[in-house]
Parts: C-alpha cells; sequence; structure tokens
C-alpha cells in the first residue's frame, strides 16, 4: 500500500470508528507511548503501525527477517498453490474436503467492480458518505467486510454460522450433503454466535446495528474535518447518537428453527466483539453472557452511563473492564447486565488499568507498552472453575466459580505477541494455547520472512493457577504476499491420549496441531487453497475450524461452509479417528469449552494401543498380545471369555502405568486398563 492509500485507509477507519474484527486489530498495532495520564486519553483504541498493521490490498514484500528468528517454508506445497475464487488449487493432508457450501445471493455483496452502484450503496448503510477520494481496492473490501462470514455454533444437526450481515443456519444431519435452512439478515457486526436450549446469542459491535435488526443502516456520517486524523482516537466524535442503534447482544428464541425470533436485545457501552456463554454448574435457572466489547465507547446521550474517560479522570470509565449479561432461562426478554468486573485491575493499588503490554512487535522489532483495556475473547471452563482471557496485550486466568463476578488469578505478557486474540484449554485443563492475530486479519503474516514467532500460537503450562511458557506453534508453509494469514480460532479434535487442535489461519487454510508436548508442538494435518487474487490482498479464508461429532467444519470468509473429514496418516490412526467420532456432544460453543468423557468402547482401547505402539511405550510382543484380545472379544461379541482375557490384561497395564516415565504413555496405559476392565458394548 502506498502512502496515500495508507493514510486513507487510516483516516477512514478513524472517522468511521468502526469495530470490524479486522480492522480493530489493525489498529492494536500502532505505535503508542509509554502508559501516563496523557497517553491514557485513548486507551479504547487498539494501536497500528506502518507495517504491522497489515495491507489489505496491494501486496508488500516483507521486510528482512530480524537476527535470529527464521520464517516458514517456502517449499512446502501449500506455497504455491494456484489462485482462484471457486477454482484455486488445493493441497491436503490428513483432510478430505467433503464440500463447500456457497454463501446465499443474500450474504453476497454482488460485485467485484469496486465502481457498480452496490458497492457505494453498501457503503452509505455503513455510514461512509462520499467516497469519491477513497482508493477503489479499498471501496471494495470495506463493502465485502459488510457480508463476511465469522464464528461458528452448532447444536443438534443444526450449524449457526455468524455473519456481519446476520446468520445462516445449516442442517447437517448429513455432513456431505448439509443444505442451508434459513438465512436472517440482521447487520450490525461481527455477528459471532452462540446456542443454548432454545436460545441465539448474537455480538454486535458495528454502529450500524439497528434494534430492529434493519438493513438501512443510519445516515452517513459528515465528512472528517481536515486536521481531523491528528487527533487522539478518544478526542475524535463518534457516530452521531441515534435512539435506535443497538450495539451489544441480541438474543433470538429458535424453538421454531425456521423462524427465529428476538426476544432481547442487551446494549453496552462499546458493543460486543465477541461473547463467551457460560453456564454454572450450580444454577439452572440462568446462563451467563461474558461480553468482550473491543470498540469505541458510545456517547452518554445515546446509552446513559457510558463513559471513555481514562481512568484517572472516571472510575466508572467503560474501558479496563467486560461486561456480564445475566439471562433467566424462562424469560430471557429480562436479560441484562449485572456486573462489570475489572479484570485488569491492579490488586495492591487499585489502579483500574492494572496490566501492561511488555512490548508488541512492530516496525522497529519491539514498540513501546501500553496498558490492557479489553478482552477479544475469554474462553471458559466451567468444569475446572476457570476462564482463560486473550486481552489486547495480555493472556489471563479467571476464576468464575461465581460467574457473574470472575477474579483475575495471573497474567502474562509476550514480546512476541501484538495482540493477543484467542485461548483453549488442552483437555485436562493442564496447558492453555493463546493466539496472537498480527496484523488483525487483513494482513499477509504468513510469508516466508514473517518471523514464526510472530503472529503464531503460544502453549503455556497451567499450574495452581498459574501460566508458564513453553512453546510457539505457527503454520509451516509460507503464504503469498496477497493472502492474510495469521492465527485464528480452532477447537480440540477429542482424540483420547493426544492434545490436538484443528485451527484455521485465514487464507493459510486449515492446520491441525499436535501439542501433547508442549514444548514441541507439531503438525499433523492440513488443508490450503491458493490465494483468492495473486495481484491484490482479497480478503477470505478460513475464521474458524472446528470439530463436531465427527467432522471438521470452516466459516470461509468470502466463500462459505466447509465441510471436512478426517483421514489416516502416519501420524493419525483410523483407530484415533473413530475414537474421536465416538465423542458425541449435543451442542458446541467452542469458547464455553466443556470436558471431554470417552466412551469405554474397545474402539478408544485400539487407539491407545496404535499411540503406544507409535511411541514405543510397549514392546511390540505386549502390542501384538493386546491387539489379538481385542479383536476376539470385538468378533465374539463380548463373550464372557474374551471379556476375562481382556480384564486379565490390565493389571500388568497398570504396573507398566507406574513405571513408565512418560507421563503421557503412563495417562495411555492407565485409561487403557480402565477399558479392559469393563468395556462398554
Amino acid at each position: 500500500m502506498n502512502r496515500v492509500h495508507t493514510i486513507a485507509f487510516r483516516l477512514l477507519l478513524a472517522s468511521l470508528l468502526f469495530c470490524l474484527c479486522f480492522a480493530t486489530q489493525i489498529q492494536a498495532q500502532t505505535p503508542s507511548p509509554s502508559p501516563s495520564k496523557e497517553s491514557t486519553k485513548a486507551p479504547e483504541t487498539k494501536r497500528a503501525n506502518e507495517n504491522g498493521g497489515g495491507n489489505p490490498f496491494a501486496p508488500a514484500a516483507p521486510p528482512p527477517l530480524p537476527a535470529g528468528m527464521t520464517g516458514s517454508d517456502a517449499n512446502d506445497p501449500r506455497a504455491k498453490l494456484a489462485p482462484g475464487m471457486y477454482d484455486a488449487g488445493e493441497a491436503a493432508m490428513g483432510i478430505k474436503h467433503l464440500m463447500l457450501l456457497k454463501k446465499p445471493d443474500t450474504f453476497q455483496l454482488g460485485s467485484d467492480d469496486p465502481d457498480n452502484a452496490k458497492v457505494q450503496k453498501t457503503l452509505g448503510k455503513l455510514g461512509i458518505g462520499d467516497s469519491s477520494k477513497m482508493p477503489k481496492p479499498l471501496k471494495l473490501v470495506l463493502a465485502q467486510l459488510a457480508f463476511a462470514n465469522s464464528d461458528l455454533a452448532f447444536q443438534g444437526n443444526y450449524l449457526f454460522q455468524g455473519n456481519f450481515y446476520g446468520v445462516n443456519i445449516y442442517d447437517i444431519s448429513n455432513p456431505a450433503k448439509a443444505a442451508l435452512l434459513t438465512s436472517m439478515v440482521c447487520p450490525g457486526g461481527q455477528g459471532d454466535v452462540s446456542v443454548y436450549q432454545n436460545l441465539l446469542f448474537m455480538s454486535v459491535e458495528q454502529p450500524n446495528g439497528r434494534l430492529d435488526c434493519g438493513i438501512q443502516g443510519f445516515p452517513p456520517e459528515p465528512p472528517t474535518p481536515a486536521g481531523a486524523e491528528r487527533k487522539a482516537p478518544a478526542e475524535r466524535k463518534p457516530p452521531a447518537a441515534q435512539k435506535d442503534r443497538f450495539r451489544g447482544v441480541r438474543i433470538f428464541d429458535i424453538a421454531d428453527i425456521k423462524n427465529p425470533k428476538q426476544v432481547a436485545a442487551v446494549q453496552t457501552c462499546r458493543g460486543s466483539h465477541t461473547h463467551t456463554l457460560v453456564i454454572d454448574p450450580n444454577d439452572k435457572n440462568n446462563v451467563y453472557i461474558y461480553v468482550s466489547g473491543t470498540s469505541f465507547v458510545r456517547q452518554n446521550e445515546e446509552l446513559a452511563g457510558c463513559s471513555g474517560e481514562a481512568p484517572d479522570k472516571d472510575p466508572n470509565t467503560a474501558l479496563f473492564r467486560i461486561d456480564v449479561i445475566k439471562v433467566p432461562l424462562a424469560a430471557p426478554q429480562t436479560a441484562q447486565v449485572v456486573s462489570s468486573p475489572r479484570v485488569f485491575i491492579d490488586p495492591r493499588t487499585g489502579a483500574l488499568n492494572g496490566l501492561n503490554n511488555g512490548g508488541t512487535h512492530g516496525k522497529d522489532g519491539l514498540e513501546k507498552p501500553f496498558d490492557s483495556n479489553q478482552c477479544h475473547d475469554i474462553t471458559v471452563y466451567s468444569a475446572l472453575g476457570l476462564a482463560a482471557g486473550a486481552c489486547d496485550g495480555n493472556g489471563i486466568v479467571l476464576d468464575i466459580k461465581d460467574p457473574a463476578h470472575p477474579k483475575r488469578l495471573d497474567a502474562v505478557n509476550d514480546p512476541n505477541y501484538s495482540y493477543w486474540h484467542s485461548a483453549s484449554f488442552s483437555n485436562d485443563g493442564t496447558k492453555i494455547v493463546f493466539t496472537d492475530e498480527w496484523g488483525g486479519g487483513l494482513g499477509a503474516r504468513c510469508r516466508a520472512n514473517d518471523p514464526n514467532k510472530w503472529g503464531a500460537d503460544a502453549v503455556f503450562h497451567l499450574k495452581d493457577n498459574k501460566l508458564s511458557f513453553a512453546s510457539y506453534y505457527k503454520l509451516p508453509a509460507a503464504q503469498t504476499d496477497s493472502e492474510n494469514c495469521v492465527a485464528h480460532n480452532g477447537s480440540l479434535i477429542p482424540i483420547p491420549g493426544r492434545d490436538i487442535e484443528v485451527q484455521a489461519w485465514y487464507q493459510g487454510g486449515i492446520s491441525i496441531m499436535d501439542f501433547t508436548d508442549a514444548e514441541h508442538p507439531v503438525e499433523i494435518g492440513y488443508f490450503d487453497r491458493g490465494p483468492i487474487d495473486p495481484k491484490m490482498l482479497v480478503l477470505g479464508g478460513d475464521w474458524s475450524a472446528y470439530w463436531y461429532n465427527g467432522h471438521i467444519y470452516a466459516s470461509e470468509i468470502a466463500r462459505g461452509l466447509d465441510i471436512f473429514e478426517l483421514t489416516p496418516t502416519k501420524f493419525l490412526t483410523q483407530n484415533e479417528i473413530d475414537a474421536a467420532k465416538a465423542v458425541r456432544v449435543t451442542e458446541f460453543n467452542v469458547q464455553n469449552q466443556e470436558k471431554i468423557e470417552w466412551p469405554r468402547q474397545l474402539v478408544v482401547a485400539k487407539a491407545y494401543v496404535d499411540q503406544l505402539e507409535r511411541s514405543q511405550g510397549l514392546p511390540a510382543d505386549r502390542i501384538a498380545a493386546l491387539r489379538e484380545a481385542i479383536q476376539s472379544a470385538e468378533t465374539s461379541h463380548m463373550n464372557g471369555g474374551d471379556l476375562a482375557k481382556l480384564k486379565g490384561l490390565a493389571p500388568s497395564l497398570e504396573k507398566s502405568a507406574a513405571m513408565t516415565k512418560s507421563t503421557a504413555d503412563s495417562n495411555r496405559l492407565q485409561a487403557l486398563a480402565e477399558i479392559l476392565k469393563q468395556p462398554a458394548n
């Protein structure tokens, strides 16, 4: 992007105060002065820098790798795939692509011509009036963002796909023949969704969101006055107050799945960039929603009680907090914000801005630190009473035993992290994977010259509620200058005996990471397409990639919905895949992480045997004996003699578990012994 385009892009984002995921993440990396009373005037705006914020339009050569760092592999088969929208080249390992369901026409911009009247009409609805001086590629990208696919949620045979324009609901009873069930138009970005019983929750952050889900938006804002670009973001005027504007969390009744009805719309001061469904094991009458707002604070005239002042000027500022919504299940229409926890507070001094980013990578390697004042995403693990928050410049751990009043237990930062984006626990709760969304999703951040510690995952150990760093993991295949790529949303694959996560990397595709050994995570599978456009960075790729009841579903920003299944490789056996498929859930919201429990089936036992063979955790003769015994039990349909033989193998496995030095193998041996003692039919 040339300097004129760069300035135009920033002025536009500043004047619109957009709440788009991509735009706000770009702002997350602006160089800022060291924290002080003066610098905290605008803590709600994330920082961007000349080369760290991303280039969404014209490819630019990456700078040389910093000393001592390495980049991704340019010789990987994914590095040089043919470009195209629906006909791009593909590469895969361990993943079979079953189908792509294209976005419904209503959720398409309908033109790739920036001069098309549809583009200007869409910009007008987003509050952009005169775009005559805006670079044409910029106009097109911003208009496309209004129809971008976002996050996923699941319930029974239904998949809910969020979109900046609303929600699409799919029937996935037969994943290979999945079909659109219904579309609900309800603009407001970014449309992240979660589902519980008969309720659907949806995040709204953009200023074009309306209480009635109307598509007309609001009147365009007047042009940015000359010199406004030099003002701190908090000093720029937000959009004019509108009584019908909605920014917060919508609640829909989906008892009639084909006809969702909005029953509540809970307003928040910063809107809802993402939200987290929280279920209290001790409260069957209510659910809670943690709201992460990353955008500007709306004015008091639009929502009473909202303040964007620094903490020293207003202790009730809407900055440096999250919001908690309580939703009575019997009366969801009465849902309301019940608390606004100060999760960034310094417990020693009481200062609300108590956490500070230890430095972010940018133009000159490391930037000056700034105060963390927002969470981008929070993953709760109610079975452990804990949550992991990816919060601006920090990763944090929260005690959520009282879900309405979460309390911070620990916080870490990392000089190689730009913007802490999301988090996943290992199933046993001893590890957390945090992602770094360097470039905000608009930047090409997986090139051969981009350090593999930047825009990556960081794996942390969690012991006694304290975090300790273990390692980094980044997509190993280099991507091109025209592919937006960085670590994004993923979920665990329920393979027993291993910690495995499938993860989206925008136009970097999907990568499956084994982090069983936290210090040495490795890729064991992938799927990737070539760039949408080889000459210009066009926004696309996988926003989320999640495992649900036997398949992987990926929300493709520009194209639609991808559906995959795993295939066996040297890294993953068919028994392991079948064991993962044996785990079934009725609902799945990835930020509400549930403990995985495996059935006591022999297919799970066979998966453990395969793993013990791979790790050489047992000698070959014992592996063969186990397989023979399991096969005999299956063939005879669990007759008494074969069951007795299986049970007789358990004590020696328990003895081996106690003697092995490998924690992973010890756990596998013990779990295998438990199944053999009393396998389920």
